[in-house]
């Protein structure tokens, strides 16, 4: 007759054990009813330890990839550590702001009551387009008009809030939106304005491989929006900086 041991010699098993880490984040996503498109972040879901799970999991699927485009990982010494190299690239780096919190910025008040117009730029931000994955590489430029009630920020600042947007699989429209909303509900501004001029890979190296075209785009809101001088003056100041 044989005697099964006591059960906390087999504690049972942890209910995510053996669970994708992609698929307990995207699980927690859906239970919120939260939408975890390319362009959006999910910082929120992801609880500590667990990108570098992810980073594991994404290295194994890389490496299936790899193989898949009949690239011998094993014996070639260039691309042996390429899956590992990738998947840091895109959860560290090209897409980190899907996955890291937003920056710290710190507002302060416009105790001078300024109200004239300013203008942050060129910005470089760099991104990678979300049809193919491409880089997309370019400039920004930031117009606001503040009010007295305004909260202003630091120079910087404007410079790492747009790399956390930008740092997402994007499209260019998009990206310039998501940027000027990001502004106006830290900022509450009279005016905001955005521009942007780029460069996208998906068009200089593949498809009609156009290596001259770029796409700019703008977005403007309140005062840019209804008065056309104040348009022009921002455009004709952007202009002169650009050339």
């Amino acid at each position: 007759m044989t005697h099964e041991p006591p059960d906390h010699e087999h504690p049972a098993p942890a209910p995510d054990e053996g669970v994708p880490m992609s698929r307990r984040i995207r699980e927690r996503i859906q239970a919120a009813n939260r939408r975890f498109h390319a362009n959006d972040n999910i910082a929120e879901f992801i609880r500590p330890g667990e990108l570098e799970a992810l980073l594991d999991e994404v290295e194994g699927k890389m490496t299936g990839v790899l193989e898949s485009l009949v690239i011998d990982i094993t014996s070639d010494h260039n691309t042996q550590e390429t899956a590992r190299r990738v998947a840091k690239m895109y959860l560290k780096e090209v897409f980190r702001g899907r996955y890291a919190p937003a920056p710290a910025v710190t507002e302060f008040p416009n105790v001078e009551h300024l109200n004239e117009l300013m203008i942050v730029g060129p910005i470089t931000v760099r991104s990678a387009c979300s049809h193919h994955l491409c880089p997309i590489i370019g400039k920004l430029w930031i117009g606001v008009m503040p009010n007295e009630h305004s909260a202003l920020i630091g120079l910087s600042k404007y410079a790492r809030l747009a790399e956390w947007i930008m740092s997402r699989p994007q499209i260019q429209e998009e990206a310039v939106t998501q940027v000027a909303d990001l502004l106006q509900d830290k900022m509450q501004p009279d005016g905001l304005a955005v521009v942007m001029e780029a460069d996208h890979f998906c068009m200089g190296w593949r498809g009609v491989r156009d290596l001259d075209s770029k796409m700019i785009n703008s977005v403007m809101r309140g005062s840019f929006l209804k008065n056309p001088d104040l348009r022009r003056e921002f455009l004709s100041l952007l202009a002169q900086r650009r050339g």
